[in-house]
C-alpha cells in the first residue's frame, strides 16, 4: 500500500516543482533490491570464478616455479655428471699412459734380455766353433807331424807309438800357444 501511495503519489508530484521524495524513495528500495539480487545471483557466482581463476593462476605460478627449480636441479645434476665424467676420461687417458710406459719398458727389458742370451749364444757357438778349428788344425798338425815324422824316420812306426808322439806334440804345441 505504502508502494502503491509512492508510485501513485510520484505520478501527482509531476505537476509540482517539489522534490518528489517518493520517487528517491522508490528508486533507492528497487535499487537496493537490484544490489541485493545481483549480489546473491551474479556477484556471488562472479567472486566464485574469480577465485578459481586467482587459484588456477596461483597453482600454474607455483607449478611454473617448481618446474625452473627441478630443471635448475637437473642442470646442476648435467654439471656434476659432466664434470664427473671428464675427471673419470682424463684419469683413463693418465692410466692408459703409465701403462704405455710399463709396457715399454717392460718391451725394453726383453728385448735387451734378448740381445744378451743371443750375445751369450753368439759367444758360446763361437767357442764351439773355435774349439772345432783348434781340434781340426790339431787333427791336421797330427797329420802332418806323422807323415814328417815317417818321411824323418824313414819307416813306420806303430799305431800306439804314433798316438804317443801326437799327444806329446799337440801337448806341447798348446802350452806354447
Amino acid at each position: 500500500m505504502f508502494l502503491d501511495y509512492l508510485v501513485l503519489g510520484a505520478t501527482d508530484a509531476h505537476e509540482t516543482e517539489f522534490l518528489n521524495t517518493g520517487d528517491i524513495l522508490v528508486t533507492l528500495v528497487i535499487f537496493s533490491i537490484l544490489m541485493l539480487l545481483l549480489k546473491k545471483f551474479a556477484w556471488g557466482p562472479l567472486m566464485g570464478v574469480m577465485k578459481q581463476r586467482e587459484d588456477l593462476i596461483a597453482s600454474e605460478i607455483e607449478a611454473a616455479e617448481n618446474s625452473r627449480l627441478e630443471s635448475h636441479k637437473l642442470l646442476e645434476e648435467q654439471r656434476s655428471l659432466l664434470k664427473e665424467a671428464r675427471t673419470e676420461a682424463q684419469g683413463i687417458v693418465e692410466n692408459a699412459k703409465k701403462q704405455g710406459d710399463v709396457q715399454r719398458e717392460e718391451i725394453i727389458t726383453a728385448a735387451r734380455a734378448e740381445a744378451n742370451r743371443l750375445k751369450e749364444s753368439a759367444v758360446r757357438e763361437i767357442e764351439t766353433e773355435k774349439d772345432r778349428a783348434i781340434a781340426a788344425v790339431r787333427e791336421e798338425v797330427v797329420s802332418l807331424s806323422v807323415l814328417a815324422a815317417s818321411k824323418v824316420l824313414g819307416k813306420q812306426i806303430s799305431e800306439e807309438d804314433n798316438r804317443a808322439l801326437i799327444e806329446e806334440t799337440i801337448a806341447k804345441a798348446g802350452d806354447v800357444g
